[in-house]
């Protein structure tokens, strides 16, 4: 069977380069007679693959040397949870609601402190990233936290929020190396990898060493805290060591094409294309406001949801899978990472403009 065009959301596309390479070191990596998911976490050859991708990625995004890179195990949903033990040190912090996952941690992190709603842009089904440049910070807020690029909803934070000094926390799970970001404007950056980097079950911080302390909240466990892992190179115990493997290819491939300046021109001309055609089309229409849509997930409906149904099913049968809108909003959605071609996004218009036609 002949490979689909794969818009879902995450687990999502990886580069067919990085499949094939995996695909041929599976029975044998590099001579050593065993698959990297046999091998020992604490191994030479493991050490290495560790080491070059943690050197890759710093390369990738220019990281200093005073942040830590961990590669840790779970999702970001787990991390929802050891960012408010790790770092609410006076128990508040402010999180701004753009979506189900900041919802969701805002939610976590009101278990273990008092946290404050910044902004919120729920009023308009999250449809808009609201004013930040004067948000009500107190003294006394240990961070404030944002989901940078909003899966469900297809927003995206293309200015970071005033956080009047105030360290800012981001999980960038469906944005990450999709361009180039500055480390030094966040205390602590982080996403689960299934998005736009690897495969599920790794999760990748990125944080300021200050931040990275024994006086967490009491109640943290010892996997949870980030220095347990700092202080052990990500190798306090086990690793998802395959997770990582595919990371760092995944990080060789970005250099490759030529960094994160490159495959922002990639993602930004396939975004253009898919939004121009939403702009113009006469069923399909975009849900986001324009300045503030995502280069990563693209929502769109019909407005009619049987019209939705019938779409989703011709588009599955013509090859483009999983474009089923997420299920608490309905519709479809494109997911269009870093791994999806730009071919994938012309023949997915292609198709839309065809049945457009025949349809309206």
């Amino acid at each position: 069977m002949a490979r689909v065009y794969n818009f879902a959301a995450g687990p999502a596309v990886l580069p067919e380069s990085v499949l094939r390479e995996a695909a041929d070191e599976m029975m044998d990596y590099r001579g050593c007679g065993m698959s990297v998911m046999e091998m020992s976490h604490r191994s030479k050859t493991f050490q290495t693959i560790i080491d070059e991708a943690e050197a890759d990625l710093r390369k990738l995004l220019g990281i200093p040397d005073n942040y830590k890179v961990l590669f840790l195990q779970g999702g970001a949903s787990l991390i929802f949870a050891s960012v408010p033990m790790n770092l609410m040190k006076n128990k508040k912090a402010g999180y701004i609601i753009t979506g189900q996952w900041a919802k969701k941690a805002y939610q976590e992190a009101a278990i273990y402190g008092d946290a404050v709603e910044l902004a919120s842009s729920a009023d308009k089904t999250v449809s808009y990233i609201p004013d930040c440049s004067d948000l009500p910070i107190t003294d006394d807020m240990d961070y404030v936290y944002i989901c940078q690029n909003n899966t469900i909803y297809g927003t995206k934070f293309n200015k970071l929020p005033n956080t009047k000094g105030k360290d800012l926390v981001a999980d960038v799970s469906s944005c990450f190396l999709s361009e180039p970001m500055d480390v030094t404007k966040y205390g602590m950056v982080y996403g689960g990898v299934q998005k736009n980097v690897g495969p599920a079950g790794t999760q990748i911080v990125i944080i300021r060493d200050d931040l990275i302390r024994d006086d967490v909240l009491p109640c943290t466990p010892t996997m949870m805290k980030y220095k347990t892992h700092a202080d052990k190179g990500s190798l306090y115990n086990t690793p998802p060591c395959y997770g990582i493997y595919i990371c760092g290819k995944v990080f060789k491939w970005l250099l490759s094409l030529g960094g994160l300046e490159e495959m922002q021109k990639i993602n930004e001309n396939k975004a253009k294309i898919l939004y121009d055609y939403l702009d113009e089309s006469k069923l399909f229409h975009g849900t986001v406001r324009k300045e503030d849509r995502s280069l990563m997930n693209v929502p769109f409906i019909t407005g009619d949801e049987e019209k939705d149904a019938e779409f989703i099913k011709a588009a599955t049968a013509a090859g483009f899978v999983s474009i089923k809108g997420h299920r608490s909003v309905g519709g479809m959605r494109a997911s269009i990472y870093n791994a999806m071609p730009t071919e994938g996004v012309e023949k997915l218009v292609a198709f839309m403009k065809e049945y457009e036609a025949k349809n309206i």
